[in-house]
């Protein structure tokens, strides 16, 4: 069986969430998109369905913060709430890029880690 990949990250790059889904799924890896928010549901539903997703999968979470807005690395509101919903529920968390810097301590405390913009370190866990 595929391991599965949940995806996590801000809607004003999902473009690049997809472009990291098609590099997942040609590795090998089953992908799981934030699929509500990419359909423009609302923000209050959309993150119930992928809390639920989080907890109902036996799966990693990546986090795909690319730089945004001027900002290397970014982690947004919304994305630190999933790395910590994700931790709570002991999943494996990745970032596609480095630590965002104003939450180094708890990334790292959380053993998040950055794959540094390799998706092939992935395969590794």
């Amino acid at each position: 069986m595929k391991k599965a990949v949940i995806l996590c990250g801000s809607m004003k790059v999902k473009n690049t969430i997809l472009e990291v889904k098609e590099k997942l799924e040609k590795s090998g890896f089953n992908v799981l998109l934030p699929e509500e928010c990419m359909k423009g549901i609302n923000k209050s539903e959309a993150s119930r369905a992928h809390f639920d997703r989080i907890i109902a999968n036996d799966a990693y979470v990546l986090v795909v913060n690319v730089e945004k807005n001027g900002i290397k690395d970014y982690i947004g509101p919304n994305s630190l709430c999933e790395i910590a919903f994700s931790f709570f529920y002991n999943k494996k968390i990745f970032l596609l890029n480095d630590f965002y810097e104003p939450y180094r301590d708890e990334l790292e405390g959380w053993k998040v880690i950055p794959l540094n913009g390799d998706l092939n370190k992935i395969k590794d866990f």
